[in-house]
């Protein structure tokens, strides 16, 4: 035969599995909502590069083709560049190709903040601060200075909804302002497909 419990065991017992409940209800509530998708990003100022381009363009490592793209990604979270460039032989250099990929997104408690982090096949990873001009139509990347290399700054700018002119600057280690254009181009949003 059972023996009952005291009156103050069968408090504490009740005091333990109300405090239980409490607990198991608060974490589920915080897990159902770390798992609700966050209202994406605001990037409507950027919707003028979405989609595949197709460019051409001349520089310094002479001239090249090429194509690149622009799509979200992370339920709209982040934009992301995938790019790839063909240059011909020269007599001083084998054809080559460069690819990269870029990753734009905000940073700080309001997303103030644009920055972009980029990769390449050659090994390069460069930071970025994203920027629009005033009318909205030119978006520049720029690298932070830095004493012991070069820095970098990269112009898109709309022609047309349909085409873009692009620049890519860069200044030595140690002058962060002296700019001189690497590669000049242009690109033309490529026709959907039927």
């Amino acid at each position: 035969m059972k023996s009952p419990e005291s009156p103050i065991s069968f408090m504490k017992s009740l005091v333990l599995s109300f405090v239980l409940a409490i607990l198991g209800a608060s974490l589920s509530a915080r897990q159902t909502s770390a798992q609700q998708p966050k209202e994406p990003s605001n990037w409507d100022s950027f919707r003028f590069l979405l989609g595949e381009w197709i460019g051409e363009g001349t520089g310094t490592p002479g001239e090249g083709t090429g194509a690149f793209s622009f799509s979200f990604d992370l339920e709209g979270n982040i934009l992301v560049r995938k790019n790839r460039a063909d240059y011909p032989a020269t007599k001083d250099k084998a054809a080559y190709s460069h690819t990269d990929l870029m990753v734009m997104y905000r940073e700080g408690d309001g997303g103030d903040s644009l920055k972009a982090i980029y990769f390449d096949n050659e090994g390069h990873v460069i930071h970025y601060a994203v920027s629009f001009s005033k009318d909205q139509n030119t978006l520049t990347f720029l690298s932070d200075p830095s004493p012991s290399s070069p820095r970098f700054r990269f112009i898109y700018s709309k022609a047309t909804p349909d085409r873009l002119t692009l620049e890519f600057d860069i200044a030595p280690p140690g002058k962060p302002e002296a700019f001189s254009k690497y590669i000049d181009g242009s690109a033309h949003r490529k026709p959907a497909s039927k």
